[in-house]
């Protein structure tokens, strides 16, 4: 009996996957086809943040969102559970990110990336750190809100990892008008569920969130945003940004 229940339950996974993947390729349709409305008649286009919010509705999250995300003029900061995240801060404040420059060669994911604007940089490059400083100070003067991941990985467990500086080096000298807004990404009850932790593989992961059964909460705390202009330097941001999530 135990054996006829769980042939069922990976039937209903396999089939919960298929129908997700359907969606997300028909949202993917939809959205470059107006995308490409969009750039033709010069307009910015808000699509490829519209497809990356509704590929995590399709996945089971009904967002919450507490606080007021910044739309332009920041640079925002979060906590980092799993690529899931990349598709709640792009779908609920609009944001582009910073990635390794190797996600830009990865199939689909890559060119995905790139409608979003992603910035990729060559994060093990020791000697052209000023050059990345430089480009992401130059995305930040954009206007669009760029969003980092400072602990760098997602790590072994659910827990805060200290935030790594390295990236608001771009906000030292300060930018006249731009802010740090932290953000604390709550998955609630499914945590364990969505979490990217140690060496889970990316296809295993994307997997077992495909055919996850039932909907979950997940709730985006946009907390206060704070002026880089009143800190020292990078590592005072840092640590800034950590304690508001982990105060929150």
């Amino acid at each position: 009996m135990a054996a006829v229940a769980s042939n069922k339950d990976d039937s209903k996974g396999g089939l919960r996957a298929a129908g997700r993947l359907l969606c997300i390729v028909a949202a993917l349709l939809i959205g470059l086809a107006l995308h490409g409305a969009w750039r033709l008649v010069g307009r910015a286009s808000p699509w490829p943040r519209r497809f990356l919010r509704r590929v995590a509705v399709v996945l089971g999250a009904d967002i919450r969102i507490v606080g007021q995300p910044l739309r332009r003029d920041v640079m925002i900061a979060a906590n980092h559970l799993s690529w899931f995240d990349i598709l709640l801060l792009a779908g609920t404040a609009g944001t582009r990110f910073v990635a390794k420059a190797e996600v830009a060669a990865l199939p689909l994911v890559g060119w995905l990336a790139g409608l979003n604007r992603t910035l990729f940089v060559e994060r093990g490059d020791r000697l052209g750190v000023g050059d990345q400083v430089a480009a992401i100070r130059s995305a930040l003067a954009d206007g669009q809100p760029l969003a980092v991941f400072p602990e760098g990985t997602t790590g072994d467990d659910l827990s805060l990892l200290p935030f790594k500086p390295a990236l608001f080096a771009a906000l030292v000298p300060p930018i006249p008008g731009m802010r740090v807004q932290p953000v604390r990404i709550d998955y609630g009850a499914a945590a364990d569920d969505l979490a990217w932790l140690g060496s889970d593989p990316g296809d295993a992961h994307a997997k077992r969130v495909l055919r996850r059964p039932g909907r979950f909460a997940v709730t985006l705390h946009y907390l206060t945003p704070f002026d880089p202009a009143d800190y020292p330097d990078r590592k005072a941001l840092a640590a800034e940004a950590r304690a508001r999530i982990a105060a929150s």
